[in-house]
């Protein structure tokens, strides 16, 4: 089960960016967990010496972009305390399961669907 998904506002933990936040762009699960790497908007920006593409109309140059960071070095965002959080899953009445957050028991959404 993932407790971090795509669209969600996380904290890095450790680091370089250490103390950055932003949205979750792209979840690259892997098979093994290890491999379980996010890419966060405007967090580990590296640079890309890229050729220029005539055919696709791309031009050469310098490209600045995010590159993923491993998914324990991120914890998301909890608007309430205003600090980084720990996920955990509840099991409502009606046999659904949500994800909320460790420290206020506070709801984020519906697990599923």
């Amino acid at each position: 089960m993932r407790k971090i998904r795509k669209g969600d506002e996380v904290v890095v933990q450790v680091g370089r960016h250490k103390g950055q936040r932003g949205r979750v762009l792209r979840f690259h699960p892997g098979r093994v967990r290890d491999q379980d790497r996010v890419v966060v908007e405007g967090v580990n920006l590296v640079k890309r010496h890229t050729k220029p593409n005539p055919n696709q109309n791309e031009p050469g140059g310098i490209i600045e972009r995010e590159a993923s960071l491993h998914v324990s070095n991120v914890a998301i965002y909890n608007p309430v305390t205003g600090k980084p959080d720990r996920v955990g899953l509840r099991h409502l009445e009606d046999g659904s399961k949500v994800r909320c957050f460790k420290s206020n028991g506070e709801a984020l959404d519906l697990v599923g669907g």
